[in-house]
């Protein structure tokens, strides 16, 4: 079987159950951006050596977003039929995986600027990218229903992310560099 259908060549595309939707269709752009996301997630895996710690849980996010992307992918009055099941809990997975962190290195109490280490500034990326993620489901949702342990999973991802950043910095010994300090600790 080749790569290419060229059925896509007048802007159409293929969604589960056969159904064909503009390629800027809200849930081919929900779609695209959670792609994308995974793919970020490749290139901070890439950077990572094979042993690290977030290895595993890197790889988890990332087999857990092809089967949101085929969820995403399914229109709400089919999804049942959908095969690709997603764990409930993805949210408290990431829940968790930011507490381990957290209880090391402190709770974040600044806004920080992206950058830093590679795998950092790759993460915050990430973050941005899992924001925009969560904007175009949401776009999506209005539409169709999205699943809520998708939208709980991608808006935990971000905040995921931006904490594996802090992490990474703080592991290498890095300074993070600071913007200003969060608006509720400026009230004390």
């Amino acid at each position: 079987m080749k790569i290419y259908t060229r059925g896509g060549d007048k802007g159409k595309t293929g969604i589960f159950g056969g159904q064909r939707v503009d390629k800027d269709d809200a849930r081919i752009e929900a779609n695209g951006t959670i792609d994308e996301l995974n793919s970020s997630i490749g290139v901070v895996r890439a950077h990572l050596p094979s042993g690290h710690e977030w290895q595993p849980i890197l790889f988890k996010i990332q087999t857990e977003m092809m089967a949101v992307m085929s969820q995403v992918a399914t229109p709400s009055a089919i999804r049942g039929t959908n095969q690709n099941t997603l764990d409930e809990n993805l949210d408290k997975f990431c829940e968790e995986c930011m507490d381990k962190m957290t209880d090391e290195m402190g709770p974040s109490e600044t806004f920080v600027l992206p950058g830093g280490t590679v795998v950092s500034a790759h993460l915050q990326l990430c973050r941005a990218i899992a924001r925009r993620a969560e904007r175009r489901l949401w776009t999506l949702n209005k539409q169709d229903e999205v699943p809520p342990v998708v939208m709980r999973f991608i808006n935990r991802l971000s905040d995921l992310f931006f904490t594996m950043a802090r992490y990474d910095m703080y592991k290498a010994g890095d300074i993070e560099e600071r913007w200003k300090d969060f608006l509720y600790k400026r009230k004390k």
